[in-house]
């Protein structure tokens, strides 16, 4: 059993919803999960506690949450040194126009390169539409982006675009990677420093 954080910020709370989803995988196949959203207030605990880490965000207006860079900026070393995974939530996954999946690729590319931080792992999920939590404005302006991502603009009803299998192929992905690394710690305590 491997100890794993899961790190996220979240903007209208599919992002939490995933990284819940993530969580409750990866403890039924026996891992000890630790979640924190980033964005609440209180201390974080240290990545070194643990020993695999998964940071999730979402995007908003063309950027992830401040937070979550800030996060993966200040532990890009201690990431670096254990199984990392990185996923992300956008609208523009959403999409099968192929230059918003561009988008979406692109916004993973920047948030590697502001942060030094390169993941094991990625995925790139589909987000949500909340017509029914937004205010006139957020309302209006989520029209008006939906019109050219999903073409979902009846703000008479919410929308749910994760597709949940390829969320659950990040959580294989995750799962491999972690044992993978635990069956080399293993082995190296096996045997024994070489000189």
């Amino acid at each position: 059993m491997s100890t794993i954080f899961i790190a996220y910020g979240t903007g209208e709370g599919q992002t939490a919803k995933v990284a819940d989803y993530v969580a409750t995988e990866l403890a039924a196949r026996g891992h000890e999960v630790t979640t924190r959203d980033l964005g609440e207030p209180g201390d974080v605990p240290a990545v070194d506690a643990f020993d695999a880490v998964v940071v999730g965000a979402s995007i908003h207006m063309g950027a992830h949450q401040d937070v979550v860079v800030d996060f993966a900026r200040e532990w890009r070393d201690g990431l670096a040194t254990r199984p990392s995974a990185f996923f992300q939530v956008s609208l523009s996954s959403a999409s099968t126009d192929p230059e918003q999946q561009a988008d979406a690729a692109r916004y993973v590319d920047e948030f590697r390169e502001t942060t030094g931080w390169n993941p094991d792992v990625v995925g790139g999920f589909a987000g949500a539409i909340r017509y029914s939590e937004y205010g006139f404005l957020k309302r209006f302006m989520m029209k008006r982006i939906a019109k050219d991502a999903t073409g979902d603009t009846d703000a008479s009803k919410d929308y749910e675009y994760t597709d949940w299998e390829d969320v659950a192929s990040f959580v294989h992905a995750v799962d491999a990677l972690v044992d993978r690394d635990a069956v080399a710690e293993s082995d190296r305590r096996v045997e024994g420093p070489r000189s």
